[in-house]
């Protein structure tokens, strides 16, 4: 029977393993699930007409800021489309990359519009079901966050399906530049990430941007100097406040792990055929390698959905009861993923399959980690977040020191373990024996890690529905015992919104890693496609580049410590991450600085406004915010996208590496600690507001609000776009590896010293 089994799943339809059609299949039951859901949510109701009111001011706002920000990067998706057109003809990149590029920034596209929507429209309906019981809330609040998980691993599996279907059946072969055919699919289908990139950065950056700015000014001017409480109708900037919950952290966050989802993928697969033809293998084998990772995260789609169905709580539960109910989804949906990758291994016939099987683990086991670590450095239930608190006795500079030594403290856990899962799973792989093997391994835990990103999105997601919530619960003025629900709803959402970002910080590590290894894959095609290069000098021996091992590159282009390009390069790499970091928190504080002021300003000049006799002009607050974010997010996006480019044409290959290298370093820890820090910041404000250190009002209460308003950007701006920051450059530097190798082995200022 098993024997059968295998057979029938190794089996060809149209030259593919059967099996590699789970995943088309999975794309179509994810969009039909994230359907489904829409479906459900959008069929509760909304509540009083109040309800409704602000529901709708909320959603026209989202909208009307994706649709300012989707121009914006229609103009730039035009620009790189038509320099890729250009590219093409100097043969530097396959003329299907610059239609490659505009497939995977559309579909990123469409599930922010998508995610944003359902979230926009599911705040009121989470607040109503919430009146009836706190698991009717939950429900709605965490659907409305899985149509968003569905959306993105759907769309991304649906993208890269067609794709590959599309370069592998239908593109003639005289739109390849060689004979490996599949390696150079694999390395034109990583131009979609590109596009996923680009759109995730312009949502991370201006979706940060954008939140922060309303929300430091409903914070500043509304709690600490009007002194009246958090969504208060009367605060100018709470619509903003709600529009900015989905902006950032629905779109936002989905682009960033859309984006990590596809590059862990695809990289995975160009290292795992690269591999395969190194070794010299038939076309059949290198389809098994391609079909693994794509394989496996079309299993993850079935499993999150089984994740999602258990995520259920009692109606008299408590915070600690809604996190064990989605902490019980994802681990079922991890431990399924464990399971179900065991025969998927063995069916494709991997070599070293049980080791192969124990980096896929490796991956599941580092993501859980480190979700519990953040969960333990972030949530008011543990020592680091209550001792900031108590700082608060000292004053606001007390609990600044307190919130950033926490998130400093917080990167050792996930460092470590990052660390000792890229050595686990490299070796283990078999890098000791071939290093193209062990990268291949990283790549696989990478996508061990994303493969239940259905269900992980889910609760990230749910974060800002369930804040939505509690804001229109606020504003419409519902019972208390609502109010109550709500508010625990919301913690959750706390709690899930910081574990998330850790999780997508993880995972951008390993996924920036697997495309580091795909960028030197890159080079070797460039060299002998664009270069015609068949052999080169390795320490006085000819090898043939298709034969060379990545070891035998990094000699040829001296990689290490000791050449001046590559130490120029971990240093540039440690300044952009720190100088992209300036340029996010530097424009939300001119766009908060705007905000602080017009909310002043209506406080002022508007009669009855705080007796509540008259209305807010919400509005003005939204278009300060928009214009604000569209303004600034243009500047971090050149540095991304300029800087691998620059570097490659400088400093060559080996300052690329270096440069890539140092920004994935500075870039992990740095995100990890200021996204923590933030998260800590946030949530010993909320520890305070129910009840510690006399509750809301007291001076304690006013220091936390400081240490939260500075945490904003940290966690919600600057910390998450890094993230795609190390990404995006990687990407960047692997579909411009045409020009980086052209430069030669060190670059245009080698050149000109050997001139002079």
């Amino acid at each position: 029977m098993i024997q059968t089994f295998i057979f029938a799943t190794t089996s060809t339809l149209f030259n593919l393993p059967l099996i590699w059609w789970l995943v088309p299949l999975s794309s179509l039951v994810a969009l039909f699930t994230a359907f489904y859901f829409y479906r459900s949510v959008m069929s509760k109701g909304e509540g009083s007409q109040q309800m409704k009111e602000i529901a709708q001011a909320v959603k026209e706002g989202a909208m009307a800021y994706l649709f300012r920000q989707y121009r914006v990067i229609g103009v730039v998706f035009g620009v790189i489309f038509i320099i890729f057109i250009i590219m093409s003809f100097f043969d530097l990149v396959s003329l299907v990359t610059p239609f490659a590029f505009l497939f995977g920034g559309l579909f990123s596209a469409v599930s922010g519009y998508i995610g944003m929507y359902t979230s926009s429209s599911a705040g009121a309906r989470a607040a109503h079901a919430a009146s009836q019981s706190l698991n009717n809330g939950l429900q709605v609040a965490f659907r409305g966050g899985a149509v968003m998980g569905f959306s993105v691993v759907g769309f991304a599996l649906f993208n890269i399906s067609v794709l590959f279907f599309v370069l592998y059946y239908l593109v003639p072969m005289e739109f390849y530049r060689g004979f490996d055919s599949l390696r150079e699919i694999a390395t034109i289908m990583i131009s979609s990430v590109f596009g996923a990139s680009a759109v995730a950065l312009f949502a991370r950056v201006g979706g940060g941007i954008f939140t922060k700015a309303a929300d430091v000014g409903a914070d500043l001017v509304g709690k600490v100097e009007a002194g009246i409480p958090e969504d208060d109708p009367r605060n100018p900037a709470v619509i903003a406040d709600n529009v900015g919950d989905c902006v950032g952290d629905v779109a936002g966050l989905g682009a960033d792990l859309y984006e990590s989802y596809m590059g862990s993928i695809l990289a995975t697969v160009v290292l795992g055929v690269s591999a395969m033809v190194l070794r010299a293998a038939d076309i059949d084998i290198q389809l098994r390698y391609l079909s693994l990772p794509l394989v496996l995260a079309a299993s993850g789609v079935f499993l999150s959905i089984l994740g999602v169905l258990l995520v259920r709580t009692k109606d008299d539960g408590s915070i600690k009861t809604i996190m064990n109910a989605m902490e019980r989804g994802i681990l079922v949906s991890s431990i399924g993923i464990g399971l179900v990758s065991l025969p998927i291994v063995f069916v494709l016939q991997i070599d070293r399959p049980w080791y192969i099987w124990s980096v896929i683990l490796i991956g599941l086991l580092v993501g859980l980690i480190i979700g519990r670590a953040t969960d333990y450095f972030t949530s008011s239930e543990y020592e680091p977040t209550k001792n900031i608190a108590a700082q608060g006795e000292g004053g606001p500079a007390t609990v600044l020191i307190a919130g950033f030594a926490v998130g400093m403290r917080s990167t050792s856990i996930p460092v470590i373990v990052v660390a000792l899962g890229i050595s686990l799973s490299y070796f283990l792989a078999g890098g000791a024996d071939e290093s193209l093997m062990g990268l291949y391994g990283i790549g696989l835990a990478a996508v061990g890690m994303l493969s239940t990103l259905g269900i992980t999105l889910a609760t990230d997601a749910y974060g800002p529905i369930a804040d939505n919530a509690g804001g229109n619960a606020q504003m419409s003025g519902l019972p208390d015992e609502v109010r109550t629900r709500t508010d625990q709803l919301d913690a959750v959402g706390n709690t899930t919104a910081a574990t998330g970002k850790g999780f997508a910080i993880g995972s951008a590590a390993l996924t920036a890693l697997a495309l580091l290894a795909a960028f030197m894959e890159q080079v070797r095609l460039e060299m002998i496609y664009l270069l015609q290069v068949e052999e080169l000098d390795v320490m006085g021996k000819l090898i043939p580049l298709r034969e060379m091992t990545i070891r035998d590159f990094t000699i040829y282009y001296d990689v290490s410590p000791l050449n001046p390009a590559v130490i120029m390069g971990l240093f540039l790499g440690s300044m952009t991450v720190f100088y992209f970091s300036a340029l996010t928190m530097s424009a939300v504080g001119r766009a908060a600085g705007e905000m602080v002021k017009e909310v002043r300003r209506q406080f002022r000049s508007i009669p009855g406004l705080m007796e509540g006799k008259a209305k807010p002009d919400y509005a003005r607050c939204v278009y300060i915010s928009t214009r604000g974010a569209q303004r600034e997010m243009i500047a971090p996006a050149l540095v991304a996208i300029l800087m691998p480019i620059v570097i490659g044409v400088l400093f060559g290959v080996a300052g690329v590496i270096g440069l890539l290298a140092g920004a994935l370093a500075t870039g992990f820890v740095l995100a990890l600690t200021m996204a923590n820090a933030g998260g800590a910041w946030d949530n010993a404000k909320k520890y305070v507001e129910e009840g510690a250190f006399g509750g809301k009002g007291s001076e304690v209460h006013k220091a936390t609000v400081v240490g939260d308003t500075v945490g904003d950007p940290f966690k919600d701006t600057s910390g998450p776009s890094l993230n795609i920051l190390i990404k995006l450059m990687a990407i960047v530097a692997v579909v411009m590896a045409g020009i980086t190798a052209s430069m030669g082995s060190g670059g245009l200022i080698d050149k000109l010293i050997e001139l002079l």
